[in-house]
């Protein structure tokens, strides 16, 4: 007999932590090589972490919620063979963080009804939502019943609450932490854990890069009807949406071959010049939250290819089907707030990046227009940018020539896809 220790793996550059979400299996289960143990959260995406050896898990290192770095033992299995890899003889912590998840066949002990929810036709569910069924006395003939929408078939807290409301007429709000709401009080919650991902992510930046920001005005008229124009025809062709953001991308990418600074990134007092160009596109979700799925090679690909990487990536991130290589590697990022009407941002700098930029919304407006017969008064579309830059690295000239140079090829636009 020999003892494994699963450690928590490399999930790419800047990311050097994860939080445990819940434990797919428990000690004393037996694991075969890849199956998955434990499911695990990064502030850019949720995966799985499965094991490579066949045994029986003895240990968790861990409890559901707590923070794991990288190459931390996550749990020890105990395999039949004498090869080991990455074995202690014994493992020593400063005191117990062993926790299973709470067996849930002991919840409604005192109830009647089939109670072993812990695994429903192999849907496991999430630690919410286990409390949502132990308060609602739901047993497992009942969660069979229901449909789950999230990843792998999953069971969320709106498919419950949906069954709950349309089975039992109840109007019941539980919201994640939700704390001592009463009639005449606010409604308190604690963050979410993806929420207390995000916000230590963002302050990291914060307290670490000096930001800058620089604004640009562009006159987006004719990429913006050349866009309307060919939309139907580029569908058609590619089987692609066209979007105002895939021209926007496709020239950012090309306006970063010539501002290599602004593709850098910044570890231990050396700036790291990136060979590729990975353009990471802003998305927000439906609950709120966000996330930064990435073009790999942008500057390589036609618009056709762009709006294809683009659209595949932002549908897998709304659906939650993100692996984890979605999400790395990123050189570059783009925030587009004109989405949600929104004129103008000022982006956080998504570490270890250099710069992020944010488009507004595209504007009619009364813009005066030069031509050799004079000047005159016209209605434009207009667009503002607005790059976030490091000024520990980047100086305003150079953020100023970048925003410059966007604006000339968006306002000169020409077509290659």
């Amino acid at each position: 007999m020999a003892k494994f220790n699963l450690t928590l793996p490399k999930m790419g550059e800047s990311v050097d932590e994860a939080t445990i979400v819940s434990w797919l299996k428990n000690v004393g289960d037996e694991v075969s090589a890849d199956d998955f143990v434990v499911e695990i959260a990064t502030d850019k995406v949720d995966s799985e972490v499965p094991t490579e050896v066949e045994g029986v898990i003895v240990e968790h290192c861990f409890k559901v919620n707590d923070v794991v770095k990288v190459g931390d033992t996550l749990c020890v299995i105990e395999t039949k063979s004498d090869v080991e890899k990455n074995i202690d003889e014994e493992i020593i912590v400063d005191e117990p963080r062993i926790a299973e998840i709470p067996n849930i066949e002991m919840l409604q002990e005192n109830d009647n009804k089939s109670t072993k929810i812990e695994q429903i036709d192999d849907v496991f569910l999430s630690p919410l939502v286990r409390n949502i069924v132990k308060k609602e006395n739901i047993s497992s003939d009942e969660l069979n019943q229901i449909k789950g929408t999230g990843k792998s078939g999953r069971i969320t807290k709106k498919d419950l609450l949906s069954y709950i409301k349309k089975s039992n007429n109840k109007n019941v709000d539980y919201t994640a932490e939700l704390v001592n709401v009463t009639k005449n009080e606010s409604q308190v919650r604690d963050l979410t854990r993806m929420e207390k991902i995000l916000s230590k992510h963002m302050l990291d930046s914060k307290n670490s890069a000096v930001h800058v920001q620089t604004f640009i005005e562009a006159d987006i008229t004719n990429l913006a009807n050349w866009r309307d124009n060919q939309k139907t025809k580029f569908l058609d062709s590619y089987g692609e949406k066209l979007t105002y953001t895939h021209p926007l991308i496709q020239i950012v990418s090309k306006v970063l071959r010539n501002f290599p600074i602004l593709n850098a990134s910044l570890l231990d007092d050396k700036v790291i010049y990136k060979k590729d160009i990975n353009i990471g596109l802003a998305t927000a979700l439906q609950d709120g939250s966000l996330i930064v799925p990435v073009i790999k090679n942008a500057d390589e690909l036609s618009l056709a290819g762009i709006s294809k990487s683009s659209n595949s990536l932002v549908n897998k991130a709304r659906n939650n089907n993100l692996n984890p290589d979605d999400v790395q590697d990123g050189t570059f990022t783009i925030s587009n707030i004109g989405t949600f009407d929104n004129i103008m941002g000022t982006p956080i700098i998504n570490q270890p990046q250099l710069a992020i930029l944010a488009f507004g919304a595209i504007r009619k407006l009364p813009r005066v227009v030069e031509t050799d017969k004079g000047d005159f008064i016209a209605i434009r579309k207009i667009i503002l940018l607005s790059l976030s830059f490091d000024h520990r690295i980047i100086n305003g000239a150079t953020g100023g020539l970048f925003l410059k140079e966007i604006k000339s090829l968006i306002e000169n636009w020409k077509s290659d896809s």
